[in-house]
């Protein structure tokens, strides 16, 4: 395995190791804390969730530079593509819509739950078993 090779598989795994601790363990933990409440933790999700999706489009520009300098195998290739393209949705077409509801209970109103936030869920899960595939894939080649 070269280097680049390593830095990519390191990127995948680093990269699915922070969606599932965030996503999948904070996310839904920090509303049953103590005295946290819907505003408190909407808007702590709102900083985290762009963080990580900042933090998310590093090291996907980190796994595409390395596969450009050491081809990986074509399944490596196509789930880390699956995982990068599921990102781009979630940032640049739900979360916008998440955000305008979250922006509405932040500023007191009420109203119908976001579909949005399903959306999102479905689209983690959708990563998480892309970036895994991506990282065996490129693992064992």
């Amino acid at each position: 395995m070269g280097a680049a090779s390593a830095v990519a598989v390191a990127a995948i795994f680093v990269w699915l190791g922070m969606v599932v601790a965030i996503s999948f363990i904070e996310a839904p933990l920090k509303f049953r804390a103590p005295g946290v409440t819907l505003q408190i933790g909407l808007g702590i999700g709102r900083l985290v969730f762009r963080a990580l999706n900042g933090c998310e489009l590093l090291l996907a520009g980190l796994v595409a530079v390395a596969f450009v300098v050491d081809a990986p195998a074509v399944g490596a290739a196509v789930a880390a593509g699956v995982a990068m393209v599921t990102l781009l949705a979630q940032v640049l077409v739900v979360r916008p819509q998440l955000t305008r509801r979250s922006d509405a209970v932040l500023a007191g109103g009420d109203g119908p739950r976001s579909r949005a936030h399903w959306v999102y869920i479905g689209l983690e899960v959708i990563k998480v078993a892309a970036l895994l595939i991506a990282g065996i894939a490129a693992l064992m080649a």
